[in-house]
Protein backbone atom coordinates (compact mmCIF):
# COMPACT_ATOMS: atom_id res chain seq x y z
CA UNK A 1 0.00 0.00 0.00
CA UNK A 2 2.78 1.85 0.77
CA UNK A 3 4.79 1.67 -2.07
CA UNK A 4 1.77 2.09 -4.14
CA UNK A 5 0.89 5.59 -2.80
CA UNK A 6 5.05 6.60 -3.14
CA UNK A 7 4.58 5.35 -6.41
CA UNK A 8 1.52 7.29 -7.64
CA UNK A 9 3.28 10.55 -5.69
CA UNK A 10 6.12 10.25 -7.74
CA UNK A 11 4.14 9.43 -10.69
CA UNK A 12 2.33 13.13 -9.99
CA UNK A 13 5.30 14.81 -9.29
CA UNK A 14 7.17 13.81 -12.67
CA UNK A 15 3.72 14.71 -14.49
CA UNK A 16 4.23 18.67 -12.62
CA UNK A 17 7.56 18.22 -13.73
CA UNK A 18 6.89 17.81 -16.83
CA UNK A 19 4.14 20.45 -17.30
CA UNK A 20 6.41 22.54 -15.69
CA UNK A 21 8.91 21.96 -18.39
CA UNK A 22 6.25 22.08 -21.64
CA UNK A 23 4.81 25.47 -20.19
CA UNK A 24 8.40 26.44 -19.93
CA UNK A 25 9.58 25.19 -23.50
CA UNK A 26 6.40 27.11 -24.93
CA UNK A 27 6.97 30.41 -23.49
CA UNK A 28 10.50 30.14 -24.58
CA UNK A 29 9.14 29.68 -28.19
CA UNK A 30 6.54 32.16 -28.35
CA UNK A 31 9.41 34.77 -27.01
CA UNK A 32 11.74 33.83 -29.46
CA UNK A 33 9.18 33.85 -32.70
CA UNK A 34 7.91 37.19 -30.78
CA UNK A 35 11.33 38.56 -31.33
CA UNK A 36 12.00 37.20 -34.56
CA UNK A 37 9.26 38.76 -35.95
CA UNK A 38 10.15 42.18 -34.12
CA UNK A 39 13.30 42.20 -36.02
CA UNK A 40 11.98 41.14 -39.58
CA UNK A 41 8.90 43.51 -38.78
CA UNK A 42 11.92 46.72 -37.79
CA UNK A 43 13.79 45.48 -40.92
CA UNK A 44 10.69 46.10 -43.02
CA UNK A 45 10.21 49.83 -41.54
CA UNK A 46 13.32 51.23 -41.49
CA UNK A 47 14.48 49.65 -44.61
CA UNK A 48 12.16 52.51 -46.59
CA UNK A 49 13.78 55.30 -45.27
CA UNK A 50 17.39 54.02 -46.00
CA UNK A 51 16.82 52.96 -49.34
CA UNK A 52 15.10 56.41 -49.73
CA UNK A 53 18.34 58.20 -48.22
CA UNK A 54 20.62 55.81 -50.27
CA UNK A 55 18.94 56.85 -53.87
CA UNK A 56 18.52 60.56 -52.60
CA UNK A 57 22.29 60.88 -51.78
CA UNK A 58 23.11 58.08 -54.75
CA UNK A 59 25.08 55.51 -52.36
CA UNK A 60 25.26 52.24 -53.47
CA UNK A 61 24.21 49.77 -51.48
CA UNK A 62 24.30 45.86 -50.71
CA UNK A 63 21.38 43.87 -48.69
CA UNK A 64 24.26 43.27 -45.53
CA UNK A 65 24.79 47.41 -45.56
CA UNK A 66 20.95 47.33 -45.54
CA UNK A 67 20.42 45.19 -42.47
CA UNK A 68 23.21 46.43 -40.34
CA UNK A 69 22.17 50.02 -40.90
CA UNK A 70 18.49 48.90 -40.36
CA UNK A 71 19.17 47.67 -36.96
CA UNK A 72 22.15 50.93 -35.80
CA UNK A 73 19.32 53.87 -36.83
CA UNK A 74 19.49 56.21 -34.27
CA UNK A 75 15.98 57.54 -34.98
CA UNK A 76 14.71 54.11 -36.52
CA UNK A 77 10.56 53.78 -37.23
CA UNK A 78 10.97 50.84 -35.24
CA UNK A 79 13.84 50.26 -32.93
CA UNK A 80 14.84 46.66 -32.06
CA UNK A 81 14.73 45.00 -28.83
CA UNK A 82 18.15 45.42 -28.02
CA UNK A 83 17.80 48.89 -28.97
CA UNK A 84 15.05 49.19 -26.41
CA UNK A 85 17.35 47.09 -23.78
CA UNK A 86 20.07 49.48 -24.27
CA UNK A 87 18.03 53.03 -23.81
CA UNK A 88 16.23 50.90 -20.19
CA UNK A 89 19.69 50.26 -18.93
CA UNK A 90 21.24 53.87 -19.59
CA UNK A 91 17.82 55.50 -18.15
CA UNK A 92 17.30 53.06 -15.12
CA UNK A 93 20.54 52.07 -13.76
CA UNK A 94 23.18 54.34 -15.44
CA UNK A 95 21.55 57.56 -14.80
CA UNK A 96 20.63 59.07 -11.31
CA UNK A 97 17.16 57.93 -9.95
CA UNK A 98 16.72 62.01 -9.21
CA UNK A 99 17.68 63.47 -12.76
CA UNK A 100 14.78 64.49 -14.91
CA UNK A 101 16.12 61.69 -17.62
CA UNK A 102 15.91 58.84 -15.41
CA UNK A 103 13.08 56.55 -15.80
CA UNK A 104 12.87 55.54 -12.77
CA UNK A 105 12.27 59.28 -11.91
CA UNK A 106 9.84 59.50 -14.47
CA UNK A 107 7.57 56.43 -13.29
CA UNK A 108 7.91 57.96 -9.77
CA UNK A 109 5.79 60.75 -10.77
CA UNK A 110 3.46 58.89 -12.60
CA UNK A 111 3.07 56.33 -9.55
CA UNK A 112 2.20 58.59 -7.07
CA UNK A 113 -0.02 60.21 -9.72
CA UNK A 114 -2.09 56.64 -9.95
CA UNK A 115 -2.28 55.88 -6.23
CA UNK A 116 -3.57 58.68 -5.33
CA UNK A 117 -6.30 58.61 -8.18
CA UNK A 118 -6.70 55.28 -7.60
CA UNK A 119 -7.65 55.66 -3.92
CA UNK A 120 -9.81 58.56 -4.27
CA UNK A 121 -11.86 56.70 -6.97
CA UNK A 122 -11.84 52.91 -5.49
CA UNK A 123 -12.99 54.89 -2.25
CA UNK A 124 -15.81 57.13 -3.82
CA UNK A 125 -16.81 53.75 -6.29
CA UNK A 126 -17.26 51.70 -2.88
CA UNK A 127 -19.32 54.38 -1.53
CA UNK A 128 -21.30 55.36 -4.28
CA UNK A 129 -22.28 51.22 -4.77
CA UNK A 130 -23.12 51.52 -0.79
CA UNK A 131 -25.59 54.29 -1.38
CA UNK A 132 -27.22 52.40 -4.59
CA UNK A 133 -27.57 48.93 -3.22
CA UNK A 134 -29.17 50.21 0.19
CA UNK A 135 -31.60 53.22 -1.72
CA UNK A 136 -33.53 52.47 -4.59
CA UNK A 137 -34.15 56.00 -4.79
CA UNK A 138 -30.25 56.76 -5.33
CA UNK A 139 -29.80 54.21 -7.79
CA UNK A 140 -32.37 55.32 -9.98
CA UNK A 141 -31.43 58.99 -10.01
CA UNK A 142 -27.42 58.20 -9.79
CA UNK A 143 -26.79 55.27 -11.74
CA UNK A 144 -27.91 56.35 -15.06
CA UNK A 145 -25.21 59.41 -14.10
CA UNK A 146 -22.19 56.74 -13.40
CA UNK A 147 -22.68 55.38 -16.84
CA UNK A 148 -22.94 58.61 -18.69
CA UNK A 149 -19.59 60.03 -16.91
CA UNK A 150 -18.30 57.13 -18.85
CA UNK A 151 -19.33 59.12 -22.24
CA UNK A 152 -16.88 62.16 -21.53
CA UNK A 153 -13.83 62.14 -23.68
CA UNK A 154 -10.92 61.79 -21.43
CA UNK A 155 -8.83 64.58 -22.82
CA UNK A 156 -11.56 66.93 -22.31
CA UNK A 157 -10.86 67.52 -19.34
CA UNK A 158 -6.80 66.45 -19.42
CA UNK A 159 -5.83 69.98 -19.32
CA UNK A 160 -7.12 69.43 -15.23
CA UNK A 161 -5.07 68.16 -12.38
CA UNK A 162 -3.90 64.48 -13.40
CA UNK A 163 -5.24 62.84 -9.67
CA UNK A 164 -8.66 63.92 -10.54
CA UNK A 165 -8.65 61.73 -14.87
CA UNK A 166 -6.92 59.19 -12.35
CA UNK A 167 -9.81 59.22 -10.06
CA UNK A 168 -12.78 59.67 -13.02
CA UNK A 169 -11.07 56.12 -15.09
CA UNK A 170 -10.86 54.14 -11.89
CA UNK A 171 -14.38 54.98 -9.98
CA UNK A 172 -16.48 53.69 -12.80
CA UNK A 173 -15.76 49.79 -12.63
CA UNK A 174 -15.15 49.91 -8.94
CA UNK A 175 -18.48 50.95 -8.29
CA UNK A 176 -19.95 48.44 -10.98
CA UNK A 177 -18.26 45.66 -9.70
CA UNK A 178 -19.37 46.61 -5.73
CA UNK A 179 -23.23 46.78 -7.06
CA UNK A 180 -22.65 43.44 -8.50
CA UNK A 181 -21.06 42.02 -5.53
CA UNK A 182 -23.41 43.45 -3.01
CA UNK A 183 -26.50 41.89 -4.46
CA UNK A 184 -24.16 38.71 -4.74
CA UNK A 185 -25.78 37.00 -1.52
CA UNK A 186 -28.32 34.53 -2.26
CA UNK A 187 -32.28 35.02 -0.73
CA UNK A 188 -32.00 32.50 1.70
CA UNK A 189 -29.14 34.17 3.22
CA UNK A 190 -31.05 37.33 3.71
CA UNK A 191 -33.75 35.97 4.82
CA UNK A 192 -32.04 34.03 7.60
CA UNK A 193 -29.96 37.10 8.83
CA UNK A 194 -33.82 38.91 8.87
CA UNK A 195 -35.12 36.28 11.16
CA UNK A 196 -32.42 36.63 13.65
CA UNK A 197 -33.10 40.62 13.72
CA UNK A 198 -29.97 41.27 11.68
CA UNK A 199 -29.57 45.00 11.46
CA UNK A 200 -28.30 46.50 8.39
CA UNK A 201 -24.58 47.16 9.25
CA UNK A 202 -24.70 43.21 10.38
CA UNK A 203 -25.92 42.20 6.87
CA UNK A 204 -23.40 44.32 5.07
CA UNK A 205 -20.23 43.29 7.27
CA UNK A 206 -21.43 39.41 8.17
CA UNK A 207 -22.79 38.70 4.37
CA UNK A 208 -23.09 41.71 1.83
CA UNK A 209 -19.22 42.73 2.46
CA UNK A 210 -17.68 38.87 2.30
CA UNK A 211 -19.72 37.94 -0.58
CA UNK A 212 -18.67 41.48 -2.58
CA UNK A 213 -14.99 40.80 -1.84
CA UNK A 214 -14.44 38.80 -4.96
CA UNK A 215 -15.81 41.77 -7.36
CA UNK A 216 -14.41 44.25 -5.73
CA UNK A 217 -10.90 42.99 -5.98
CA UNK A 218 -11.43 42.33 -9.85
CA UNK A 219 -12.70 45.39 -9.91
CA UNK A 220 -9.83 47.36 -8.52
CA UNK A 221 -7.55 45.38 -11.00
CA UNK A 222 -9.34 47.07 -13.34
CA UNK A 223 -9.77 50.13 -11.86
CA UNK A 224 -5.64 50.50 -10.98
CA UNK A 225 -4.65 49.99 -14.67
CA UNK A 226 -7.10 52.60 -15.86
CA UNK A 227 -5.53 54.91 -13.02
CA UNK A 228 -2.06 54.50 -14.82
CA UNK A 229 -3.50 54.60 -18.64
CA UNK A 230 -5.48 58.35 -17.22
CA UNK A 231 -2.09 59.59 -15.29
CA UNK A 232 -0.30 58.79 -18.54
CA UNK A 233 -3.04 60.51 -20.40
CA UNK A 234 -3.11 62.98 -18.56
CA UNK A 235 0.34 64.28 -18.54
CA UNK A 236 0.52 64.36 -22.47
CA UNK A 237 -1.77 67.55 -22.98
CA UNK A 238 -1.03 69.05 -19.64
CA UNK A 239 2.97 69.51 -20.69
CA UNK A 240 3.66 68.02 -17.52
CA UNK A 241 7.44 68.51 -16.78
CA UNK A 242 7.85 64.77 -15.20
CA UNK A 243 6.47 61.47 -15.40
CA UNK A 244 6.21 58.61 -18.15
CA UNK A 245 3.75 60.60 -19.91
CA UNK A 246 6.08 64.14 -20.35
CA UNK A 247 8.58 61.35 -21.66
CA UNK A 248 6.63 59.90 -24.38
CA UNK A 249 5.50 63.48 -25.34
CA UNK A 250 9.12 64.79 -25.29
CA UNK A 251 9.87 61.74 -27.46
CA UNK A 252 7.65 62.43 -29.80
CA UNK A 253 8.87 65.85 -30.20
CA UNK A 254 12.25 64.97 -30.96
CA UNK A 255 11.39 62.13 -32.97
CA UNK A 256 13.07 59.85 -30.10
CA UNK A 257 11.46 56.29 -30.75
CA UNK A 258 13.61 54.43 -28.68
CA UNK A 259 12.88 56.63 -25.86
CA UNK A 260 9.45 56.56 -26.78
CA UNK A 261 9.26 52.94 -26.59
CA UNK A 262 11.63 52.43 -23.25
CA UNK A 263 8.57 54.42 -21.23
CA UNK A 264 5.99 52.24 -22.84
CA UNK A 265 7.92 49.12 -21.52
CA UNK A 266 8.61 50.75 -18.60
CA UNK A 267 4.64 51.88 -18.10
CA UNK A 268 4.03 48.10 -19.50
CA UNK A 269 6.06 46.98 -16.14
CA UNK A 270 4.63 48.93 -14.20
CA UNK A 271 0.87 47.91 -14.64
CA UNK A 272 1.54 44.31 -14.58
CA UNK A 273 3.49 45.22 -10.99
CA UNK A 274 0.24 47.15 -9.83
CA UNK A 275 -1.84 44.78 -10.78
CA UNK A 276 -0.18 41.56 -9.47
CA UNK A 277 0.35 43.58 -6.32
CA UNK A 278 -3.30 43.96 -5.91
CA UNK A 279 -3.79 40.47 -6.41
CA UNK A 280 -1.53 39.68 -3.75
CA UNK A 281 -3.16 41.84 -1.14
CA UNK A 282 -6.48 40.00 -2.47
CA UNK A 283 -5.16 36.74 -1.47
CA UNK A 284 -3.81 37.72 2.13
CA UNK A 285 -7.30 39.59 2.80
CA UNK A 286 -9.44 36.00 1.88
CA UNK A 287 -6.52 33.95 3.56
CA UNK A 288 -7.19 36.06 6.84
CA UNK A 289 -11.04 36.07 6.34
CA UNK A 290 -11.33 32.46 5.80
CA UNK A 291 -12.09 32.68 2.41
CA UNK A 292 -9.54 30.44 1.13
Amino acid sequence: MANSMRASSGRGSLWQGSLWQSQGVALALMTLALLLVWYIGALWLNSDLLIQGYERRHVDWSFGQLVADAYSMKRPLLPTPDQIGAELYKTIFATAVDSKRSLVYHAGITLSSTLLGFVFGALLGILLAIGIVHNRTLERSLMPWVITSQTIPILAIAPMIIVIISMYLSFFPVTIGMVKGLRAPDRMHMELLATYSASTAQTFWKLRWPSALPYLFASLKIAIAAALVGAIVGELPTGAQGGLGARLLSGSYYGQTVQIWAALVVAAVLGATLVALVGIIEQRIKRRMGLL
